[in-house]
């Protein structure tokens, strides 16, 4: 199934989500504002209690901001770079939304998945509660091939029984590989393709 969106820009998501400043991107590693639209509207449909994402900015500004206008949910993200790390708290704390997101100082370590080897998050510091938003926008894709498809199977374990996968750059070949990677190993999931300026796969379980 696919879907097309609006495109609004992110002077407008601020205002959207109540943010009295300028929402903070940068323009190479900033998800776009229609991704970023998606992930608030998701929030303010499902109104989910424990998100995860895997890299940290913008997104974790506007995950954070849509829990607060719900009142509910806090926003875990798992994060490689210490500078991005501490960026993200600063806006957070600029907004006023630090009690609504954690950012994770997550080093990148060597695992063996599937006979195969990436470069991944380290996970020691996950809280325990059950996740039922997952947004896959990290580690970056010049890594290595398919960088991002450990996300699923690594944190399988950690997924609530009814949840949500959102993957940023679903537009790209090897997103897309990936993509048909997971559904052939966990086919449990159904997918639909969000025609975003990059992008989105949005896999649901229910």
């Amino acid at each position: 199934m696919t879907a097309k969106r609006a495109a609004p820009g992110y002077a407008d998501l601020a205002c959207r989500l109540g943010l009295e400043a300028p929402l903070a991107h940068d323009p190479k590693w900033s998800a776009a504002p229609d991704f970023l639209a998606l992930l608030a509207e998701h929030v303010e449909l499902t109104r989910p209690d424990t998100i995860l994402e895997c890299s940290s900015g913008a997104s974790t500004v506007v995950l954070a901001a849509a829990c607060r206008m719900q009142g509910q949910g806090h926003v875990h993200s798992l994060e490689n770079g210490p500078e991005f790390a501490a960026a993200t708290r600063r806006e957070l704390a600029r907004h006023g939304l630090a009690t609504w997101a954690t950012v994770l100082d997550a080093p990148l370590i060597p695992i063996t998945l599937e006979g195969r080897a990436f470069q991944w998050y380290e996970t020691a510091a996950l809280p325990p509660a059950p996740i039922q938003m997952l947004v896959i926008d990290g580690p970056p894709g010049f890594l290595q091939p398919h960088s991002r498809y450990p996300a699923l199977p690594r944190l399988m374990d950690r997924l609530a029984p009814a949840c949500t996968v959102l993957l940023d750059d679903a537009a790209r070949p090897d997103e897309q590989e990936l993509v048909a990677l997971w559904l052939t190993r966990h086919p449990d999931f159904r997918l639909d393709y969000i025609h975003t300026d990059r992008g989105c796969a949005r896999l649901t379980r229910p």
